[in-house]
């Protein structure tokens, strides 16, 4: 399949053609024109360079900090850290921009060049856009010998990030270290399993089962952080007792909650639970995207506070995020945005808001848990031919559900009285994903079934 170019960066395969996979000459051309945007009118740049412990990427950090440094760029090479580091560092050395390499929660044969900006985020469209046609143009001049740039590296960010944590009004060390709390972890053999139990101990927890916390880059399951992938956290936790479980993906900035029990709940609930805990003490706004559960509605709302949808993609949460002064957001693939530390995702700052909010209340997580309001969401998708008219398709969606309220700020999103439906076609291919959600898994299917069947009778017209 064709290279994925998007705000969220540049992501592939590892062997194959140029274009039709992260090539080392698409790992050049996008480096470069990344760069290329940064230079302009600047004497002087600098660019922060991480990665996560696939196995191809030190190749790929090699390749980035070289052509950075042949265009005239000064890098700070990292190393294995989580993209959430990645963001903080750049702020924090007042670099003029960062490059992540992750492919976040994709397969170990997957990688991917994350392009940041100077405040650490992601680029938004008008950005990305311009480094791609710098890119296709090949329209990058590199530096003579006199004006290379300096490589130097700085393995002190992974705790520098952790103080940053622990510096959070709302983070509590001394309650946590009062509960005495058991905590398991799972890794996937990448940063998280350097990170996050260095944040435990941090943290003042004593007893850490580790899983999967070797850094070989050879995933252990498949890494995306969801229930069917996280059968032996699960158990671990239960058979060790532990109070509760955490489980990141390879870059760590999603993050899975298994409670006391071995049992997950849908990863929607850990921006709920971050959540929930933050509005107890920070009353304010909160944001998810348009694909997130009704839940994180329901608790702002009930707090006092004012609920703000945006479209897909960490770059459109942190939008919306500022222009609504959010007090938290995020998505509810399990990425927590706690504003108060930094603009992105990150499971570091989410797992030590939720263990303050556990040690604190003096309840286990299930019976935090259960506070919440239950919904269950169905994600399926539609293929489709590269002839289909999805906009069509979409505006004859909004007349069939006119009844209901629509907003069309991504795809088109459904509302109604106790669930909803959101569909967005693929950028990439001829595919619509349809979202659902209701009070059962039951209800969610249904109403996926229902306007699955809408879409394949009027794609037949």
């Amino acid at each position: 399949m064709p290279l994925i170019k998007s705000i969220s960066g540049i992501r592939g395969t590892i062997g194959g053609r140029s274009g039709e996979s992260l090539s080392p000459i698409d790992v050049v051309k996008y480096t470069a024109a990344f760069a290329q945007t940064l230079k302009n009118n600047k004497d002087k740049v600098t660019v922060v360079v991480g990665r996560d412990a696939r196995q191809s990427g030190k190749q790929i950090r090699q390749l980035v900090s070289n052509i950075l440094i042949s265009l005239g760029v000064d890098v700070i090479d990292i190393g294995l850290v989580p993209t959430p580091t990645v963001q903080i560092a750049i702020k924090g050395l007042n670099s003029q921009g960062g490059i992540m390499i992750s492919a976040s929660h994709n397969k170990e044969n997957w990688n991917a060049l994350k392009l940041l900006d100077s405040h650490g985020e992601f680029l938004n469209t008008e950005e990305a856009i311009k480094v791609f046609k710098i890119a296709d143009e090949e329209n990058f001049e590199f530096s003579n010998i006199e004006n290379q740039g300096e490589y130097t590296k700085d393995d002190s960010w992974i705790s520098r990030h952790i103080e940053k944590i622990l510096a959070l009004q709302l983070v509590d060390v001394d309650a946590i270290k009062k509960e005495k709390l058991k905590v398991a972890v799972d890794g996937i053999n990448s940063v998280g399993g350097i990170a996050v139990p260095k944040l435990l101990r941090a943290l003042g927890v004593d007893e850490i089962y580790e899983l999967n916390c070797e850094p070989t880059g050879i995933f252990s399951h498949n890494p995306e952080p969801l229930q069917k992938n996280l059968d032996d956290i699960s158990a671990l936790t239960k058979g060790k007792a532990a109070d509760i479980g955490f489980a990141v993906d390879p870059d760590v900035d999603r993050l899975a909650v298994v409670d006391e029990n071995g049992l997950m709940f849908s990863e929607e609930y850990t921006l709920v639970t971050a959540a929930d805990y933050v509005l107890q003490h920070q009353p304010g706004n909160t944001v998810s995207n348009l694909s997130s559960s009704r839940a994180l509605k329901d608790i702002a709302e009930k707090s006092g506070g004012k609920y703000f949808p945006s479209a897909v993609g960490e770059a459109n949460v942190v939008e919306k995020i500022k222009k609504t002064n959010a007090v938290i957001g995020g998505e509810g693939c399990g990425g927590i945005i706690y504003p108060e530390l930094h603009y992105g995702r990150d499971a570091l700052v989410g797992i030590a808001l939720i263990l303050s909010y556990l040690a604190k209340s003096g309840i286990s997580y299930s019976k935090i848990r259960q506070n919440y309001p239950q919904y269950f969401i169905s994600k399926n998708q539609i293929e489709l031919t590269s002839s289909t008219d999805i906009e069509q398709i979409f505006d004859k969606i909004i007349g069939m559900y006119g009844e209901y309220k629509i907003n069309t700020v991504d795809g088109v999103k459904i509302d109604m009285e106790k669930e909803w439906i959101h569909l967005r076609k693929s950028n990439t291919e001829p595919i619509i994903r349809v979202y659902t959600e209701s009070t059962s898994m039951v209800k969610a299917e249904k109403l996926a079934k229902k306007v699955m069947n809408d879409i394949k009778n009027i794609a037949k017209d």
